[in-house]
């Protein structure tokens, strides 16, 4: 960091606040212990794996990247391109053990460490390097333990043993980019139960065009490509296949050119296999069972929804006694249906099934009122019937459940409990995280006639009756909502607020959990119901807070909030007076296929949509500040999307800055968000006319 701000320089020492709290947790079948991974610490970046007994309460290292090599941890710049794009899918930076597989009891955990693969007896903590072909990815280990199937080079291997999948120019045992970063999936093999075979994902991403990327600080170097799902253009063709030990294989037979989404697939026993699929548009959305002797599929449940089948985490579930639990949308109320029948009513917005509880109840997470907060519920299948298991403001959720033992995390502004609820009784469980800094209290309200979530965050110390330039600090996009009771989601934005702004923050129409109505209203159109509602709301915001300076708005967002900032100070500069526009997707016929024809269509049958949402041709009415930034090394928004809008701009003489990033992705790992933080402050200053205002903030 070359910046001196004690909050950033933080931020930045504790990985944004997240080194040293408890990941992956889980628990043996047995409900004795649990594994997770966790550094040593709030300023330790390293991932280590940790064996922890729910009986005495006690943990143990049992796998020590650092004392397994101290030359290689897991650091990105090592691992192989396959679990480095993983890692960007799921936003996870940190070095060291990145995930790991174990057997039901827990006794045999593996783990991949710079393609190397590794299987740690957890009782001893004794680690054993296993020889693997080339550099190895996502290691699984059979139900006994002693047999690793693994990725490398896009093949699918075994160790002991060789080769499995067939060496036919497709990759073999890895989700593709749109299940990864849209469908949730982000693995593509499993193991029988009975240990005779794999399920396995072919990928076959030859129809698909390449995204390049060569590094400007290296011209040395070869510039890196891969197979990207452009919107109106090709997707990868996954299949499914049985790979059994003994060379015998079969393919799982579904209409895949109807429905070529595959987000979820799984063994329910040794005589069966359940996947679920999606057509293009994510209208339709299939539970299929499937014979792994013969791979012929039957349809178990059929999901419709004449706009989006907005994914509901954990659905559809099939029940033990064979009913399938699917997601059930009316405008008002996001809820779950079993074999048709409604189970939730309008009080609930489901989040998440989390699945099925010792007594034949549903866990769920949902919100049942505010939609800033998110509670624990057991729903009763036959009867519909709630219990509520967490209590007060914050969002609570589900870490880990197994037998009668349940782990919840409960994050409120006072902070963040991860608690561990037994037969014996409640215990915390161990997170070694820094102390949040601040304690910030965002005024929250509901909004113009839309009802829209909304947040205004003074600096501490704020004296009523002092003017302040107004933060938009927005997002504004679908599946991501920002006003929450959530501790960590306000600490840059206190920070912000402490340099002299009053940040206000806005969910408008299109961002999830208010309604699926409140969702839907993007359909086929993104800008103009976002821009028209942040313009409301901050409108509303200025009448009932006086201190708002509506004459002095600035507005700063990243990806989808990168591309709502540009566009404000493109087509509303009446309103807004500087922007930050951070990786924007400025053009989304440019983007992936499985995000952007979920709420756009195909390009090809709503044209006027996609065009009235690319910003590139607005580039000759911009005549506001307005800062670019963009990772060089962005694989999910490609950094072209901003090149094509500054090329744009230059050639219209409308002057801008832009701020490139070389070596830094989409998820702006490694303290590049605090630097980027403080090139922004710089930015903003200026072209508002803002003076250094903020007031001494108390001490960290």
């Amino acid at each position: 960091m070359t910046h001196t701000d004690p909050y950033l320089e933080l931020s930045a020492a504790t990985g944004r606040f997240g080194y040293g709290s408890p990941r992956a947790v889980t628990l043996a079948a047995d409900a004795s212990r649990a594994l997770f991974l966790r550094s040593t610490g709030p300023t330790d970046p390293v991932e280590r794996l940790w064996l922890y007994d729910l009986t005495t309460h006690q943990e143990r290292l049992v796998a020590d990247p650092s004392a397994i090599d101290p030359a290689r941890t897991g650091a990105a710049a090592a691992l192989p391109p396959l679990e480095r794009r993983l890692r960007e899918r799921i936003r996870l930076w940190a070095p060291g053990i990145g995930s790991f597989a174990a057997t039901a009891d827990l006794g045999t955990a593996v783990f991949a460490l710079d393609g190397r693969v590794f299987s740690c007896a957890t009782d001893t903590g004794t680690s054993t390097e296993l020889p693997v072909v080339g550099t190895a990815f996502d290691p699984r280990p059979n139900p006994a333990g002693d047999t690793v199937a693994y990725v490398a080079d896009g093949a699918l291997h075994l160790t002991p043993g060789g080769r499995l999948s067939p060496a036919d120019g497709a990759l073999w045992g890895v989700a593709e980019f749109a299940a990864q970063e849209e469908l949730g999936r982000t693995r593509g093999h499993w193991w029988a139960p009975d240990g005779s075979a794999l399920l396995a994902a072919r990928v076959d991403e030859s129809a698909l065009p390449l995204r390049h990327f060569a590094d400007p600080e290296h011209p040395e170097r070869p510039a890196e490509s891969f197979a990207y799902p452009q919107a109106g253009g090709p997707n990868a063709d996954v299949q499914l296949w049985v790979l059994r030990l003994d060379g015998s294989a079969t393919q799982l037979r579904w209409d895949s050119a109807e429905f070529p989404y595959l987000t979820a697939a799984g063994w329910e026993g040794d005589g069966e296999l359940l996947l679920t699929v999606a057509d293009r548009l994510q209208q339709n959305v299939l539970l299929l069972s499937a014979d792994p002797a013969t791979g012929a599929t039957r349809e178990l449940s059929r999901t419709v929804d004449e706009f989006w089948v907005d994914p509901l985490p954990g659905t559809p579930l099939r029940l033990a006694d064979g009913r399938v639990l699917t997601s059930a949308d009316t405008p008002a109320a996001r809820g779950v249906a079993l074999d048709g029948k409604i189970l939730t009513d309008e009080r609930l917005q489901v989040r998440r099934v989390v699945g099925p509880w010792r007594d034949g109840r549903l866990l769920i997470e949902a919100g049942d009122g505010d939609p800033a907060d998110q509670h624990v519920f057991l729903l009763d299948p036959h009867t519909g019937a709630l219990e509520k298991l967490t209590a007060g403001p914050g969002v609570h959720a589900v870490a880990a459940h197994t037998g009668e033992v349940l782990l919840l995390t409960s994050a409120s502004l006072d902070g963040v409990r991860r608690e561990l609820r037994t037969p014996a009784g409640s215990t915390d469980f161990p997170d070694l995280a820094a102390e949040l800094p601040y304690r910030p209290r965002p005024l929250l309200s509901r909004v113009t006639e839309h009802g829209l979530p909304a947040a205004v965050l003074y600096p501490r110390g704020h004296a009523a009756g002092r003017k302040l330039p107004v933060l938009l600090d927005v997002y504004g996009g679908p599946g991501s909502q920002v006003i929450a009771n959530e501790p960590r989601r306000w600490q840059l934005k206190q920070w912000w607020a402490d340099q002299g702004f009053a940040v206000v923050t806005v969910d408008n129409r299109g961002t999830p959990f208010v309604s699926p109505d409140f969702t839907r209203a993007i359909f086929r159109r993104f800008s103009q119901v976002a821009l028209d509602d942040q313009v409301a709301a901050l409108q509303a915001l200025g009448a009932a807070h006086p201190d708002l300076d509506l004459a002095r708005v600035g507005v700063r967002g990243w990806s989808y909030g990168g591309y709502f900032a540009a566009l404000a100070v493109l087509r509303r500069p009446d309103v807004f007076h500087a922007a930050c526009a951070g990786a924007p997707p400025t053009d989304f016929r440019l983007y992936d296929t499985a995000y952007t024809e979920r709420y756009l269509g195909l390009p090809q049958q709503n044209p006027a949509g996609y065009a009235a949402d690319c910003l590139v041709d607005d580039a000759p009415r911009l005549s506001r500040p307005l800062l670019l930034i963009h990772g060089l090394a962005d694989d999910n928004v490609h950094p072209s999307h901003t090149l094509r809008l500054s090329s744009a701009l230059t050639r219209a003489g409308r002057p801008h800055s832009v701020l490139p990033l070389p070596g830094v992705s989409h998820m702006l790992p490694d303290g590049a968000l605090e630097r980027v933080a403080a090139a922004e402050l710089a930015f903003l200053r200026e072209k508002l006319g803002l003076r250094d205002e903020s007031a001494p903030a108390p001490s960290l």
